[in-house]
């Protein structure tokens, strides 16, 4: 059958022209019955002269609603999603240019069939943040902050024969979104994995590539500590974010 189609393609041009002029598109009993895709397939078909086609078995579909993909409205206590199964048919990237277009989207919430629009914008998905177990001593960490951080960075306000101009210091890093992130694995970030050792993380020095610098030796308690520490800062005001043009 495969076969019989290719031959066609290359005989009749035509053929491909007409086959991108239908899109089969599959969507669960619930949402063809709440008379949406009546609402809004005859509008898209009138716009872009492709017929859509209902299929019961989403194998043989194009297109379809349902949980995978991406979301596209919400309504009927679901959330529905664009499942894109033709990415490279003509006549479904039509239909996912015009849902996904002014056009489309005012179709889509304005289908009132009583009066009330029946479909809104995916509601967003709750994020968890994680919470980070700080058990270090805060007193060691700002201790420890200065001893071995203190060469490049500002660790303590009033310490002004610490760190260098050209790298932030603790209260700017502790302003930033990701900070956590930053003093947990600070060690494997540049350029600190080129002088730093971790006591039974890090591994050592190769005896051919020694550290450029006096290395900076520590344990896991001392990035407890430090973590404790900067938990505590009072984080620099970073102003707006830049902005780009």
């Amino acid at each position: 059958m495969r076969a019989l189609v290719f031959i066609l393609t290359l005989a009749l041009p035509g053929f491909a022209l007409a086959n991108d002029r239908l899109v089969r598109l599959h969507a669960p009993p619930a949402l063809v019955e709440s008379g949406l895709l009546k609402h809004i397939l005859p509008r898209f078909s009138l716009k872009n002269q492709v017929r859509v086609e209902i299929v019961d078995d989403a194998s043989n579909a194009d297109f379809a609603f349902g949980q995978a993909g991406e979301a596209l409205f919400s309504g009927l206590g679901e959330t529905w999603h664009m499942d894109v199964l033709s990415p490279e048919h003509l006549g479904t990237q039509r239909l996912v240019g015009w849902l996904n277009s002014d056009i489309g989207r005012k179709a889509l919430f304005g289908f009132a069939p009583d009066g009330t629009p029946l479909f809104e914008l995916p509601k967003p998905k709750k994020t968890q943040v994680a919470k980070i177990e700080i058990s270090g001593d805060a007193v060691s960490g700002k201790r420890v902050s200065l001893e071995k951080c203190g060469r490049c960075h500002v660790t303590e306000r009033g310490k002004g024969f610490s760190g260098i101009g050209s790298t932030p210091s603790f209260f700017v890093l502790r302003g930033l979104s990701e900070w956590e992130n930053r003093f947990t694995a600070f060690y494997t970030l540049k350029p600190h994995p080129a002088f730093t050792q971790v006591a039974d993380v890090t591994e050592p020095f190769p005896p051919d590539r020694p550290s450029p610098i006096a290395p900076i030796e520590l344990t896991l308690d001392d990035l407890d500590a430090i973590l404790s520490y900067v938990t505590a800062l009072d984080a620099a005001d970073l102003g707006k974010p830049l902005e780009h043009q």
